[in-house]
């Protein structure tokens, strides 16, 4: 009876590792279109094939305990192209991941939270000891969603971390990852650099 406890546990767990790998492939596939739908952005259909992802590791999603911060004011992200953005801190979050005791920074921007459809969009970028070796030197992203946190806590899914548009184009206005979420560890987990030639946007 034991080993069969053991063996059902093993395909379990086998099986909850290949939904979470369909998960985060279908979620990869939808990344990739959106650039071919979208009418703004640096790259077309040919493209796609210069996009390359670490595999995808469970253990690079975390649960993170959320502090909501009150009577934050709003202040200017400096972008890639030297201007700036304008974002508020939302939230502190704290996680462990590979044995380290990790917080980062949650931020809003202040004109998406004036659109209805973008209320709940968080952002979170971040740079970490991979960028400029495997993955892009300028760090990279991750959306969340407001309504994802649960009892001050939120899955947090670094495989579905994004490079900005200006890892493939210059012209745009790239927010620079706060040094407040610069991880002292390497995030081998999300988008990979950007293998083709950089776009000159007209």
């Amino acid at each position: 009876m034991k080993n069969f406890f053991i063996l059902f546990l093993f395909i379990s767990l086998g099986a909850s590792a290949q939904d979470y790998q369909t998960k985060i492939a279908v979620h990869r596939e939808a990344y990739k279109q959106d650039f071919v739908e979208n009418g703004h952005s640096p790259l077309k259909e040919n493209d796609l094939k210069d996009l390359h992802f670490f595999e995808p590791d469970s253990l690079y999603r975390v649960m993170a305990k959320v502090e909501v911060l009150k009577h934050e004011k709003v202040f200017k992200m400096p972008t890639v192209d030297g201007s700036s953005q304008e974002y508020y801190r939302y939230a502190k979050i704290t996680f462990v991941l590979k044995g380290k005791d990790i917080q980062m920074t949650i931020f809003k921007s202040k004109v998406l939270s004036s659109n209805p459809k973008y209320k709940d969009h968080l952002f979170l970028p971040f740079t970490d000891e991979s960028n400029g070796k495997e993955s892009y030197g300028g760090g990279r992203y991750i959306d969340l969603d407001l309504k994802d946190m649960k009892d001050g806590v939120m899955e947090v899914d670094f495989n579905k971390a994004y490079n900005p548009y200006c890892a493939y184009s210059d012209g745009y206005r790239c927010p620079v990852p706060p040094a407040e979420n610069d991880l002292s560890i390497a995030i081998k987990a999300g988008e990979k650099k950007y293998t083709g030639e950089k776009k000159h946007k007209s």
